[in-house]
């Protein structure tokens, strides 16, 4: 393992390649960089991840980010609150928010059924969408998760869960190539995808 003439250099490498897609080289380059800027932009940055941490929490509705107890989507008055989106997290939120295609609320997941993973239904904000559907009169749930295994296993799954409720299930039409994760789609294809939604049942093989 490299070894640095500054404890505190290691320290900072050390934490900064905790992050994701971040090893010790490119770690080391950032640390650098940090040393070199000025020490007001640094200690910037150390207050907003600060801030970042302690301020933000979960939307007790949807599950997205929030600086409040219920989130600006859950409270907007012009959103159309009988309609929720499911996704898998808050990236597919911002990524759906960004087509302008969604007027309705959302459901965060966060993650998908993996059994491989050791994720199983129960991990997964499933209950409580269950639970939205009868207390808040849903009348459309939109499965919009990514059209992978997982997506799918859980898309099927979650069908299962509301098949006895008046509500309709409907998902992403598949202009989303196989495979693919919500967040890499282009904004355009996913609103597209969005407008011309199907129900769920009618994916299902005839028989």
């Amino acid at each position: 393992m490299q070894s640095f003439n500054s404890s505190l250099l290691e320290n900072a490498v050390e934490q900064l390649s905790k992050l994701p897609g971040i090893g010790r080289k490119t770690a080391l380059r950032l640390a650098l960089h940090l040393l070199r800027r000025d020490e007001e932009e640094a200690v910037a940055l150390g207050e907003a991840v600060i801030a970042l941490r302690k301020n933000i929490c979960y939307c007790s509705r949807c599950h997205n980010i929030s600086e409040t107890e219920v989130c600006p989507i859950c409270s907007d008055p012009r959103r159309d609150s009988h309609v929720v989106c499911v996704v898998e997290n808050v990236k597919d939120v911002i990524t759906i928010e960004s087509t302008h295609q969604h007027s309705g609320l959302y459901h965060v997941l966060g993650g998908l059924i993996s059994p491989l993973d050791g994720i199983s239904p129960a991990d997964l904000e499933i209950e409580s969408l269950v639970k939205r559907v009868t207390d808040d009169n849903l009348k459309e749930v939109i499965l919009a998760l990514s059209p992978t295994i997982e997506g799918d296993t859980t898309n099927f799954y979650i069908y299962r869960k509301l098949a006895d409720l008046p509500v309709e299930v409907t998902m992403l039409a598949r202009g989303i190539s196989i495979g693919n994760e919500l967040e890499y789609t282009d904004e355009l294809t996913l609103g597209k995808s969005i407008q011309n939604r199907v129900l769920f049942s009618s994916t299902f093989p005839k028989r």
